[in-house]
């Protein structure tokens, strides 16, 4: 199971079951929405979609609690994904020292190189 088949599903579902328009608005190939559902109806072992010949007619009963967890799934994803952008921009700026010239030249130069070597992104 991957994130990406589980994204698909739900977009289809936001678009009324219409897989070419979810295919539009996350810029693939309708097939290509249709083989990763497929692939994960399969890992799955059950019908998410109904269909009527190759059309998308309706959610099936596990489809609608699929549906209900994926959603959640792809929030905390999203949400695991801010907390890593928050977390790497804290590692980043400039930093300004004042001190006296002793230990700008006695003491400072090691703590300097330590600290550059292990927060590289601040100047």
């Amino acid at each position: 199971m991957k994130l990406q088949q589980l994204r698909y599903t739900l977009e289809v579902y936001k678009h009324n079951l219409n897989v070419s328009e979810a295919a539009k608005a996350l810029f693939t190939s309708q097939p290509g929405i249709s083989k990763q559902i497929r692939l994960l109806e399969d890992e799955l072992g059950i019908q998410i979609f109904i269909r009527n010949g190759k059309r998308v007619v309706a959610v099936s009963e596990p489809g609608k609690q699929v549906l209900q967890i994926a959603e959640r799934i792809l929030r905390d994803a999203q949400n695991i994904k801010k907390i890593g952008a928050e977390f790497s921009e804290q590692d980043a700026g400039s930093l300004t020292i004042a001190t006296t010239h002793t230990q700008a030249r006695y003491v400072l130069p090691q703590i300097i190189s330590e600290f550059v070597t292990r927060f590289p992104k601040v100047q």
